[in-house]
């Protein structure tokens, strides 16, 4: 694969084959963060589990304390009561069959997550097989099917965020972005991989992490050590 200036550049910063500590990490990371918008810095967990089985899976939900530095837009399947409750907690979209029929007819995905309300799930069902494949389809243990709609919206607006791992036993989430403090970055960093160490399937044997790497959205990935973690 051939590669842009920036990035050959930014390969001279750090050894690719050390791992370090968290805040040397991350500070090779964002110097290496040279593209002209903020990127944003995720990290990239491989895990020694084996996705296959259903007692493998590991997936969970985690509020960053320093937030992601987007704020997400929102959409909620509820009605009456509580469709007042989500509008009342700042839902960018609330709805119930009109938004089923104009994500259905309109290809439209104007929103990053959604929220819904347990009777609702027989009309989103409808739309699952367009939802599931883009992570959107709402599920009790991500937090977004619930009664309790105002703490789901206003924790997602806040930063929450779901980790889950993919079929390569890898786990990809975002922690910020490079215009946010390094202390910053690093203390979600730290609890995103307390909640991941925490969620180990009691199934899993052998070493639970195996590799940690952090870059921005056009750098070169920079390793950290699991032994930062536990």
């Amino acid at each position: 694969m051939k590669r842009g200036k920036n990035y050959l550049e930014s390969l001279k910063v750090f050894d690719r084959n050390t791992q370090y500590d968290t805040a040397a990490a991350i500070e090779n990371c964002l110097q290496t963060a040279k593209a002209k918008f903020d990127e944003t810095i995720e990290v990239s967990v491989r895990l020694g589990v084996d996705p296959r089985h259903a007692d493998q899976q590991v997936r969970g939900t985690v509020v960053l304390p320093n937030g992601t530095g987007k704020t997400a837009k929102v959409l909620v399947f509820a009605r009456g009561d509580k469709a007042a409750e989500a509008k009342a907690a700042g839902a960018d979209y609330v709805g119930d069959m009109d938004l089923v029929q104009k994500i259905q007819q309109e290809n439209w995905f104007d929103f990053d997550v959604c929220v819904a309300t347990p009777d609702m799930m027989g009309v989103v069902g409808r739309i699952g097989r367009i939802l599931g494949p883009k992570g959107l389809m709402p599920n009790p243990k991500s937090g977004t099917v619930t009664m309790d709609i105002t703490k789901a919206v206003n924790e997602i607006k806040a930063g929450k965020v779901e980790y889950r791992v993919d079929r390569t036993a890898i786990i990809h989430c975002p922690i910020g972005k490079k215009s946010f403090e390094k202390e910053k970055l690093q203390e979600n960093l730290e609890v995103l991989m307390n909640a991941i160490v925490r969620a180990k399937p009691a199934s899993a044997k052998g070493i639970y992490i195996k590799s940690i790497v952090i870059s921005s959205t056009m750098g070169p990935g920079v390793k950290v050590s699991p032994a930062n973690f536990g």
